[in-house]
């Protein structure tokens, strides 16, 4: 019996594929063979690993929280430059959005832009009036409230001043004028008083503006007074002290009291 020279032994479990193989493929032996622990004795191998989880959906908390904060700053810096943009506006642009004043200087009517100082009573074109010749006197316009109607020669001289006139109906509900009086009191280049024979619960007026309204909870009654108040003043920085304090008619002119000055 004859024997032949034993061949080399495989180790089916120890070959590896790699660069030093020459094949570049792996070996055909069954899958796992190449695993150190698939050789333990009495082993069954290591533990599976458990597949790692991803979600599915994004974490989108800190995604809407950044979304907000741009919005927010967004709207702060809108509002910022619209602020900008309405504080640069003149006030003429914003009492002219206001539905329902009647710019009286825009009709360059000569009675009206009259700014002459004028002793004795006066016509004027409007009632209440807006403008006009007046007393050289002024009606006193530091937040005061008159409870009778005032003389419209030393009242339109406030407005020259700047001021605003606020007048009511005579008979207007004490609650209303009440309403009223708050937009008033304590509030320099103010005054207010009750007006005969107006055809209006309210008539709020400035040099050459005027607003009329049935209501004393309009808004656009005090959209009106912070557009206008002094900035109306057809005389920058004159002052609304020290003027006239009654409700008296004015006298009767001696003489036609007529002068040419308009820096009082």
């Amino acid at each position: 019996m004859s024997m032949s020279t034993p061949g080399p032994e495989r180790v089916p479990s120890t070959v590896k594929v790699g660069k030093t193989t020459g094949q570049g493929k792996p070996p055909t032996g069954k899958p796992g063979a190449n695993r150190p622990n698939a050789t333990r004795p009495g082993g069954k191998g290591r533990k599976p690993i458990a597949p790692v989880k991803v979600a599915g959906g994004r974490n989108w908390g800190p995604i809407a929280v950044a979304g907000l904060v741009v919005v927010i700053a967004g709207g702060i810096i809108g509002y910022g430059v619209y602020a900008s943009v309405q504080g640069s506006r003149d006030w003429t642009d914003k009492v002219a959005e206001i539905q329902g004043v009647v710019n009286y200087r825009a009709q360059k009517n000569a009675l009206i832009d009259d700014r002459t100082h004028k002793a004795g009573p006066l016509t004027y074109v409007t009632s209440p009036p807006v403008g006009g010749a007046h007393n050289q006197t002024w009606q006193n316009c530091q937040g005061d409230v008159y409870t009778a109607p005032i003389a419209n020669e030393h009242a339109v001289h406030s407005l020259e001043h700047g001021a605003v006139w606020i007048t009511y109906k005579q008979g207007l509900a004490a609650d209303q004028v009440a309403t009223l009086q708050k937009k008033v009191e304590g509030k320099d280049y103010m005054l207010m008083s009750p007006y005969a024979g107006l055809d209006k619960n309210v008539s709020v007026q400035v040099w050459g503006y005027q607003l009329k309204t049935d209501d004393v909870n309009d808004s656009r009654i005090d959209t009106f007074i912070s557009a206008a108040r002094v900035k109306a003043s057809m005389e920058p920085g004159a002052a609304c002290s020290s003027g006239n304090t009654t409700s008296d008619p004015v006298s009767a002119a001696v003489s036609d009291g007529a002068s040419s000055d308009t820096g009082s």
